[in-house]
């Protein structure tokens, strides 16, 4: 069994919160079990798959209906926790490098990209790590993760660092207001249970205006911004111009 404390130290950097790590950590085992702790991401993640899928297809001129409009783009899932999102990007075609700094769910994410026959190059490691190393990528993705860093200026410019000219960072995450409150927090974690208790904390949510300066300041510029809601009728998310909860934002770097 991996010392959890141990592999946190190592793998430290200005961007990872220990004490967040620690805690999707101990949820690791609940990732791909789509009536757990976890159903909420299940549901979300067809809305957030489809953004991703429609912003690379128009940026490097695809067909997003074909199954394989992702081939031959590279692209980097950074805190990609169990493989929800990483998987099926890699069935889209895309060669994905799944990053997280836990390695409890690097080893979660591995057994069943290998047990679904998926090809995905998942690594306990970290964004600043991944940049040091000189990694390059034609997508990078922060999926519901820019609320869980310490510095999410710095963590935004490391991430933008390895996109290479001409490619895209996507960031999904919530927004800091009294309605985001009341429903991501109260509403989802404690009322409807849809969420593990202090999976969020309110003060560290990113309005819109703060991630498009994080961006414009890394050199991207934001093309796309869409608001996710759940419809209650539907049972399913879905995109909406209603960004005062979830949404999410699409950057590009300018091409050489």
């Amino acid at each position: 069994m991996v010392n959890r404390k141990a592999q946190t130290a190592k793998i430290q950097s200005a961007s990872v919160d220990s004490a967040e790590v620690e805690r999707f950590s101990r949820l690791a085992a609940d990732w791909w079990d789509p009536r757990g702790p976890m159903a909420t991401l299940h549901k979300f993640n067809p809305v957030r798959v489809g953004y991703i899928r429609d912003q690379a297809a128009q940026r490097f001129d695809r067909d997003p209906k074909k199954l394989d409009c992702l081939k031959g783009l590279r692209m980097l899932d950074i805190g990609c926790a169990g493989g929800i999102l990483s998987e099926p990007l890699a069935r889209l075609g895309a060669q994905v490098v799944g990053a997280d700094p836990a390695a409890e769910n690097i080893a979660v994410a591995s057994a069943h990209a290998a047990e679904s026959g998926i090809t995905i190059d998942y690594r306990a490691t970290t964004a600043e790590e991944l940049a040091a190393a000189g990694e390059r990528f034609d997508v990078v993705l922060a999926m519901e993760v820019v609320e869980h860093v310490v510095d999410v200026e710095a963590f935004v410019a490391t991430c933008a660092s390895m996109v290479k000219p001409g490619g895209l960072m996507v960031a999904a995450t919530l927004n800091r207001t009294m309605k985001s409150f009341a429903l991501a927090i109260v509403g989802a974690e404690y009322v409807l249970r849809w969420l593990p208790r202090g999976t969020h904390q309110w003060d560290k949510f990113v309005t819109p205006t703060e991630l498009e300066a994080a961006f414009e300041n890394a050199g991207l510029q934001v093309i796309g911004e869409r608001g996710v809601i759940y419809n209650l009728f539907a049972d399913r998310w879905q995109l909406s111009s209603d960004m005062d909860v979830n949404y999410m934002l699409a950057a590009e770097r300018p091409r050489a």
